[in-house]
């Protein structure tokens, strides 16, 4: 089954500049680009070692009621040039309606240039389910319990 997410080119991006696609038939994300106004794309944006950015992908989504937009990494530039997403796993809810944008962040040891065009991240639509808490006085037994960091062993 496929969902519809509806997708927008903000007001200053050029119609020409490609939408996030999947790269093969079985990638569960979308690669998303970096969008750079005219004055930046000749040299993009040079991120030094420990720097983060903001990075415009040039386009807003719907996300249908229901699911999620979730920004990933891409692993080929966390591998290769240490670039990750600074928040980590980014989360766009589906009533956000503004223009989508990447927090980079340069882990690497040398300077990275992000350029225009570039794809910086992937986009990942999952189902997402609204819960309800109620509070108790004790929750199930587990056999894990409350063992936390490293509890569960090496290998």
């Amino acid at each position: 089954m496929t969902s519809r997410v509806l997708i927008k080119y903000l007001p200053d991006t050029d119609r020409d500049f490609p939408l996030p696609a999947y790269q093969t038939f079985g990638s569960s994300g979308l690669d998303i680009r970096a969008y750079f106004a005219p004055q930046e794309r000749a040299k993009g944006r040079t991120l030094s070692p420990g720097e983060r950015s903001l990075v415009s992908t040039g386009f807003s989504i719907a996300i249908p009621d229901g699911f999620e937009g979730q920004i990933r990494a891409r692993s080929g530039l966390a591998l290769k040039y240490g670039i990750q997403l600074a928040n980590g796993v980014g989360t766009v809810d589906n009533d956000y309606r503004g223009g989508l944008s990447v927090i980079l962040i340069n882990s690497g040891l040398q300077p990275f240039v992000v350029e225009h065009r570039a794809r910086i991240a992937q986009l990942v639509i999952a189902r997402c389910e609204r819960v309800t808490l109620e509070v108790v006085d004790n929750t199930s037994e587990t056999i894990r319990n409350d063992a936390g960091f490293g509890s569960t062993g090496k290998f």
